[in-house]
């Protein structure tokens, strides 16, 4: 992932010194974008030893790269179109100098295009708990260690509290289905199905509060990253619409911004908008989850009907 970021960089270097006309550029960009969606999608269908879960990791990596890279030829994008509208050039801040108040206090100087091109910036951006870039991101004074200790515990805590009910409440209950499935007792099959539904809401429910508060709080703590809105009040949705506005905020304001109001501005129907932002939804889930338990499910159909026992 390392050589995407690095190229991302240096492209965007090459764009701001007119070393690459703004076709070429984003030409070379959707050769970049095409490539980290389809190059893990490859290995993983092609390197036998690789686990699902540990394919679900890396495509759920390389989708959020694709996001993030995205987002940060947009606004890069957006700042030069700015830049040649202007009749002065912004500023060139080549770091984030803090300034001394009279009360003493600091502040950060705020950065300005192309003085945001550094291994720096983009690195910080990789790994800060958003998908959205932005120039100047909102900062917290200080690392609260109290905070980040409590975070980390529940992680710890959370992610063991996770594998033992897999493993004494789901597994049991998946391996008890195998028989009804295999005799196509349909009744029985709906029964197992309901009873696989109280663990995986639950286990759901858990992983949402370990990813979305604690994880994400752990490591925005750590950059001081100031924006921790990373969910909202999704458990009072009247409304489907509601919910999938509310239970994952990076995504809904990268959606937002980047795919819904794009098309608006192109003169596409609200409906038609929305409905393209579900199907996108729909094929990075499909990227990301589904297609390693297809890999999954393809090598052992391959293997039950050769008599070859599964690796």
């Amino acid at each position: 992932s390392n050589v995407f970021i690095v190229c991302a960089l240096h492209l965007e270097r090459r764009l701001v010194l007119g070393q690459f006309s703004e076709q070429v550029g984003q030409l070379l960009y959707m050769f970049l974008l095409f490539t980290i969606l389809c190059l893990p999608v490859l290995v993983v269908f092609t390197v036998v030893s690789i686990t699902p879960v540990g394919a679900v990791f890396a495509l759920g990596v390389y989708t959020i790269l694709f996001l993030k890279l995205y987002s940060y030829m947009e606004v890069n994008h957006w700042c030069r179109e700015r830049r040649l509208a202007q009749t002065q050039a912004l500023g060139r801040s080549q770091s984030v100098p803090l300034i001394p108040k009279a009360n003493g206090e600091v502040s950060r100087k705020e950065v300005s295009y192309p003085g945001n091109l550094t291994h720096r910036d983009i690195y910080y951006f990789m790994l800060a708990p958003t998908l959205c870039y932005e120039l100047n991101f909102p900062r917290s004074p200080r690392i609260r260690k109290r905070f980040l200790l409590r975070r980390l515990v529940e992680m710890l805590f959370i992610m063991q509290l996770l594998v033992g009910l897999i493993q004494q409440w789901m597994v049991p209950t998946i391996q008890n289905s195998m028989k009804p499935f295999r005799d196509m007792d349909y009744s029985r099959i709906i029964e197992r199905l309901l009873k696989l539904a109280v663990p995986n809401h639950l286990i759901w429910l858990i992983f949402f509060y370990w990813f979305f508060h604690s994880s994400m709080n752990f490591v925005a703590e750590i950059m001081r990253f100031g924006d921790r809105e990373f969910y909202r009040d999704w458990w009072n949705s009247e409304t489907v619409t509601y919910f999938w506005q509310n239970w994952n905020i990076p995504v809904h304001r990268w959606c937002l911004r980047h795919f819904y109001k794009p098309m608006l501005r192109r003169g596409v129907s609200r409906w038609a908008a929305q409905a393209a932002v579900f199907l996108a939804s729909a094929f990075f889930h499909e990227v990301s989850v589904r297609a390693p338990w297809v890999l999954l499910m393809d090598r052992g159909s391959f293997c039950l009907t050769h008599h070859i026992p599964p690796q």
